[in-house]
């Protein structure tokens, strides 16, 4: 819990200028980026990334007799790049870990209880460090142990032939080979394999281009075979269950203890969960008509799914007891909801990020991302009797009435004739009745207050993806903003999850249109309810957020100023440059290429350059494989051409999101000096902060 303090009576100070908490070091070098929390018994595991560490990702163990310490050497940097967005990078079992180490893409297992090594990279002697797999041009994700044989089940990306990376499904141990022993091939991806309990039957989801996870998969099943000491050779004809029409997203496949098997699948019009018949047989009819061979599983409202950017994501959780836990998304916002096994469900107490883990104690463990504290790793029961905070993203230093709270709020979206021009932007003058998402927060902070009489600037907050979701969890990325003095607008534009394949399909062929029109609509409503100063609004945006930004600009003289980190300027560019998972992403946004060639042109940024007047900062990754520096540079050039003010800050070494202090720490004071500049205010500056250990 963030303590509370005393506050004085605020001293008015000009917006954006107020001395904030949230400090550039706190938020690059003191937070911790958590994730991934599993159990094994009274054990917990999670993720922790460290700026500090150079961005380096170390996998952490807790007991409570023990406490929480690091369950990999320090040379170690837990990850995987499979997709570039990797997840599932570790699996945690009764008798040790295994984990993938994103420098050099090899697994490794690493026995409970045993001494730390000095490195796992060239293990000797009494190391209990073993090499399951790795070899040049190899990534391993989504690794699952499999309790029978000792071995690990994982999604493999090979690139070491072809012309794009080869995925398949494998098993890792010591007699499978560097490589693996392939077990399921053919399809462009895979996701999510899963072991019945008897260990019998594997579960998985595939799919191929051009769809994406969200769009269109398959759930598949197949017998395992094994030897005689129990290890899994392959895996018998498979045989798909769903999603053979094309035309249904599924994901996340997990057992009951009992043997049934759940999905998550959107056959309703939003994702939910649903059980699975296993044989034909067992499968019901209705009326003579075709059977199916899902049902829904009782579960409370809401969308219960995300968008699989990442492995290893949980939104629903089967329970030993023959409950289950969901997390559904209702009006924008997540509810962590228990049904028990007899069918009553309660609210679980908390703010889970992803569903909790069960304990063999009753309890739960789980990432704790409420709206006015910080993340923590945290055990408890779920019921709201006192949870053990096992690790805080970062110090308890905030006060309470520092933090900005967000406010759910709707507008009109415009509307969009169905029978558009493909080479147009398909706007109709009148609202067609939606209503769009947004988190609002006001500029927060106990000790300052604006000036009378004036109102606050705002930071219109464009999530990437684009298909993802603004959240009302905690964020330093907000509250950097607010404790200045600034209101911040997060927007669920057209295309965001969470509210329904409808919503998220309004941007299939209109990325470019649909979500610069919901943007600029948000900020609008907010200015004409003055909340904010009409002269002072800036849009921000990250990835395809920052193509977002970038053509709002050109289309809207509402925004004074844009700020696009690693966004995509040429969507031509992108279409040929980018990795293999989003490599037809834009087949669904745009159109096919090349076929559709003439719109990616008319959609890109940098088509569009010489309409935006408005002040401009990139911030760029030198070793961005997702978009690459090259679209930065270009639309740097463009913008100049026309006399429009630009700055291009690259920093050497970073990827697709930024992971070192030293990054973090320079971007955020780069972007407060812009908006200083623009909106003619001074920042204030702190005395220097020592870096908290440059790596």
């Amino acid at each position: 819990m963030i303590h509370d303090r005393d506050a004085s009576r605020p001293v008015p100070l000009p917006y954006g200028s107020w001395p904030s908490p949230v400090t550039a070091g706190l938020v690059a070098g003191k937070t911790l980026t958590l994730s991934e929390v599993s159990a094994v018994g009274r054990t917990v595991y999670w993720l922790e990334r460290r700026p500090a560490e150079g961005g380096r990702t170390a996998l952490m163990r807790w007991t409570q007799a023990e406490g929480a310490h690091d369950a990999v050497p320090q040379d170690v940097d837990v990850g995987t790049r499979v997709h570039e967005y990797g997840g599932g990078a570790y699996a945690a079992g009764p008798h040790g870990v295994a984990c993938s180490d994103r420098r050099t893409g090899q697994v490794w297992f690493l026995a409970s209880g045993a001494a730390l090594p000095h490195g796992m990279s060239a293990p000797g002697g009494e190391c209990p460090a073993v090499l399951l797999a790795g070899a040049e041009g190899l990534r391993f994700a989504d690794l699952r142990l499999d309790p029978r044989s000792g071995m690990v089940l994982a999604v493999r990306e090979d690139h070491r032939t072809g012309p794009e990376p080869q995925a398949s499904l494998v098993a890792l141990g010591s007699a499978a080979g560097a490589a693996g022993r392939v077990l399921v091939q053919g399809a462009d991806f895979y996701a999510s394999p899963a072991l019945s309990p008897d260990g019998a039957t594997l579960a998985w989801v595939e799919w191929n281009h051009p769809a994406m996870p969200w769009d269109a998969t398959r759930l598949c099943v197949a017998p395992v075979l094994r030897g005689a000491d129990g290890a899994i050779e392959a895996v018998e004809q498979p045989r798909v269950l769903a999603g053979a029409n094309g035309a249904e997203s599924l994901g996340e496949p997990r057992w009951t203890q009992d043997g049934r098997l759940l999905v998550v699948s959107d056959r309703a019009g939003a994702w939910g969960v649903w059980e699975v018949f296993l044989q034909p047989s067992a499968v019901p009819t209705d009326g003579g008509n075709a059977a199916e061979s899902l049902r829904p599983y009782p579960a409370p409202e809401g969308e219960i799914g995300q968008p699989a950017w990442v492995f290893g994501q949980r939104s629903y959780m089967p329970l030993p007891d023959g409950g289950c836990l969901f997390l559904a998304v209702r009006d924008g916002a997540g509810q962590c909801v228990l049904r028990s096994a007899g069918g009553q469900t309660a609210p679980f107490a908390g703010h889970p990020e992803q569903c909790p883990v069960p304990m063999d104690d009753g309890g739960f463990a789980w990432l704790d991302a409420p709206p006015d504290g910080l993340p923590a790793v945290v055990v408890g029961s779920g019921t709201g009797s006192p949870t053990i905070c096992v690790r805080r993203a970062a110090p308890p230093v905030l006060a309470v009435r520092d933090i900005a709270c967000p406010v759910s709020l709707t507008f009109p979206v415009p509307g969009f004739s169905p029978n558009r021009d493909p080479g147009g932007d398909g706007a109709g003058s009148d609202a067609d009745g939606l209503r769009g998402h947004a988190f609002f927060y006001p500029p927060t902070n106990a000790g300052f207050c604006g000036p009378e009489g004036e109102r606050p600037p705002l930071i219109v907050q464009v999530h990437g993806g684009p298909t993802a979701r603004a959240q009302d969890s905690f964020s330093f990325k907000v509250q950097w903003w607010t404790s200045r003095g600034f209101a911040v607008l997060d927007v669920n534009y057209g295309g965001s999850t969470g509210f329904g394949r409808a919503w998220r399909n309004r941007l299939l062929g209109q990325w470019g249109v649909v979500d610069v029109a919901d943007c600029i609509a948000a900020a609008r409503h907010v200015i004409e309810a003055g909340l904010v100063d009409a002269n002072r609004v800036a849009i921000r945006g990250s990835s395809a957020g920052g193509m977002t930004v970038l053509v709002a600009l050109a289309e809207s003289g509402l925004f004074a100023a844009g700020v696009s980190l690693y966004g995509v300027t040429d969507l031509r560019a992108l279409a040929q440059e980018t990795h293999k998972f989003e490599s037809r992403y834009l087949d669904g946004l745009i159109g096919p290429w090349p076929q559709a060639e003439s719109v990616y042109l008319a959609r890109s940024p940098l088509s569009v350059a010489g309409r935006i007047t408005s002040p401009v900062l990139l911030l760029q990754g030198a070793e961005d494989k997702v978009v690459p520096p090259s679209q930065a540079h270009a639309m740097a050039r463009a913008l100049r051409a026309v006399g429009t003010p630009c700055h291009l800050r690259e920093f050497p070494g970073e990827g697709h999101g930024f992971r070192r202090e030293s990054t973090i720490r320079a971007a955020l004071g780069e972007e407060l000096a812009f908006y200083g500049r623009v909106f003619g205010f001074t920042p204030y500056q702190p005395e220097a902060e020592p870096e908290s250990n440059p790596a």
